[in-house]
């Protein structure tokens, strides 16, 4: 029982890291270097918790995005 817990904790960590990935893909950043990428994130971060304004700006941007996939 333990095993198959563990298992299906770690595909579903997997499966997390697949579609954060692709949420990188898709803002046009896939060959960008790592530690940019990780910089990025981190004022991203700081910057949504302290400013209610840029955050409502990122998520309105973000919703745009999704809303343009094709079917």
């Amino acid at each position: 029982m333990r095993q198959a817990s563990q298992s299906e904790a770690r595909k579903k960590d997997a499966r997390e890291k697949i579609q954060l990935g692709g949420l990188i893909a898709k803002a046009g950043l896939r060959y960008e270097k790592r530690a940019l990428l990780l910089g990025l994130l981190i004022d991203g971060a700081s910057r949504i918790k302290s400013d209610q304004t840029e955050r409502s700006r990122l998520m309105a941007i973000g919703m745009k995005a999704f809303a343009d996939e094709p079917d």
